[in-house]
C-alpha cells in the first residue's frame, strides 16, 4: 500500500463503503483537502474485489478515480488507518466498531448502536463540540481508540434548529411531523408498490430515535457526563415518494415569550465550531432560512450547502405552542455519511488524530 500521507493528508478507512451511505462517504471523501480514501471495507461477498468490482454505483455520476482500484478488506480484519468511518448496519457495527477501537482506531459511527451510550458523543459539531471529551472515559481510550456517532438523519434537521432557540429562549416541549425521503430506507429500499403514490406512516425504530437524541445532544457536559435537555419531543414519522430530503414540521414552546423577528434572528445569526474553526464540510450558515410561503421543498432546496446547510421556511406563530416552521435536512449528506464527515474534520482539526 502507498503512503497516504505522501500528500498531506490523513488516511481513512471506511467500513460499509459499498452500500448507500458507504458510497455517499466515498465521494465525499473525493478530492477532500485533509483527508484522504485510503482503505475500502465491506462483506465478504466484496473482498479480494477492487471497489469499481464490488460496487454497484448508485450515485450520480462514476466512482471516485482514487477510489476505483482500492482492494475491499474485511470490515473485521486489520486496518492500517487510524481514521474509520463505519457505514455499517447496526447488526455488525456492534461488534465491529469496538474491535476496530480496541485496536487503537477512533471510529466515526453512522449507527444507532452506540449514541446513547452514556460514554460516546452523539455529535453534531456545531452544537455539542465539546462533548468529544467522553472520548477519554472509553474503555478503548488506552488503546488510543474511541468511538463517535452522529445522530440519527431526522435528528441532526432538528436539534440544528432547535439549539439557537433553546439557547436564546429555552425549549419546553417539542412536537414535529416527518415527511420521510425514501434514500433514508437504504437500497433498494421501500418496494415500489408501496412508494408510489403513499404515505407509509410508520418507520420502525424512528420515532423512538427522534424523541430521545435531541435531548442529549443538546445536554451540558458536567462532571464528565451529559445531562440531557428536559424537554419532551412528540413525533410523528412517515415515509414520502420523496427521493432525498427530510422534511419536518416543528412546533416549538419556548421557555419566555419572543418575537418572530428575535426567533428568526436566533437561526439566521447561528454558527458554531466548525464555522470557526474552518472544517472544511462546513457551510458558512448552517442554518437557512427562506421567506417564500412553499419552501423549503426537497427539489429545490435539499442540496443547499453542498446538503450540509438546514433549511427553515414557513417560520410563524402558533396559536397552541409558540412558534411552528418547516424544515428540510437532507438525509445522506448532513443526515448521515456528511455529518459523520464533519465529525472527522473536528477530531482532526481538535488534536486527536
Amino acid at each position: 500500500m502507498t503512503n497516504p500521507k505522501q500528500d498531506g493528508r490523513i488516511p481513512v478507512a471506511v467500513l460499509g463503503a459499498t452500500g448507500a451511505v458507504g458510497q455517499r462517504m466515498v465521494s465525499l471523501l473525493a478530492g477532500h483537502p485533509t483527508l484522504k480514501l485510503a482503505e475500502v471495507a465491506a462483506s465478504e461477498r466484496s473482498q479480494g474485489k477492487s471497489y469499481l468490482e464490488a460496487t454497484r454505483w448508485i450515485l450520480p455520476g462514476d466512482v471516485p478515480e482514487e477510489a476505483r482500484g482500492l482492494v475491499v478488506k474485511g470490515v473485521g480484519g486489520p486496518l492500517e488507518s487510524r481514521l474509520v468511518l463505519s457505514a455499517l448496519d447496526a447488526a455488525v457495527a456492534d461488534t465491529v466498531e469496538p474491535l476496530q477501537a480496541s485496536r487503537g482506531k477512533l471510529v466515526v459511527s453512522n449507527t444507532k448502536s452506540f449514541r446513547m451510550q452514556a460514554d460516546v458523543p452523539l455529535l453534531i459539531p456545531e452544537l455539542n463540540a465539546d462533548h468529544l471529551a467522553l472520548l477519554d472515559r472509553q474503555e478503548w481510550a488506552k488503546a488510543g481508540g474511541g468511538i463517535v456517532t452522529n445522530p440519527n438523519c431526522v435528528v441532526v434537521g432538528l436539534a440544528m434548529a432547535l439549539a439557537p432557540l433553546h439557547r436564546a429562549f429555552g425549549v419546553e416541549a417539542v412536537c414535529v411531523t416527518t415527511l420521510q425521503a425514501l434514500s433514508g430506507a437504504g437500497y433498494p429500499g421501500v418496494p415500489s408498490l408501496d412508494a408510489i403514490g403513499n404515505v407509509v406512516p410508520f418507520i420502525d425504530g424512528e420515532e423512538e430515535k427522534v424523541a430521545s437524541e435531541p435531548g442529549k445532544i443538546l445536554g451540558a457536559l458536567a462532571g464528565g457526563r451529559v445531562e440531557p435537555a428536559s424537554f419532551p419531543v412528540s413525533v410523528s414519522v412517515n415515509r414520502v415518494p420523496v427521493r432525498d430530503g427530510h422534511t419536518e414540521s416543528v412546533f416549538v414552546k419556548l421557555g419566555r415569550k419572543t418575537t418572530l423577528a428575535e426567533v428568526r434572528e436566533a437561526l439566521e445569526t447561528f454558527v458554531g465550531e466548525p464555522q470557526r474553526l474552518g472544517l472544511p464540510s462546513a457551510p458558512a450558515r448552517p442554518i437557512v432560512v427562506r421567506d417564500e410561503r412553499d419552501r423549503p421543498q426537497p427539489i429545490r432546496d435539499v442540496d443547499a450547502g453542498g446538503g450540509m446547510v438546514v433549511t427553515v421556511g414557513r417560520l410563524r406563530p402558533d396559536p397552541v405552542y409558540d412558534v411552528r416552521f418547516t424544515l428540510l435536512v437532507h438525509n445522506t449528506v448532513r443526515g448521515a455519511a456528511g455529518a459523520a464527515l464533519l465529525n472527522a474534520e473536528l477530531l482532526a482539526a481538535t488534536g486527536r488524530l
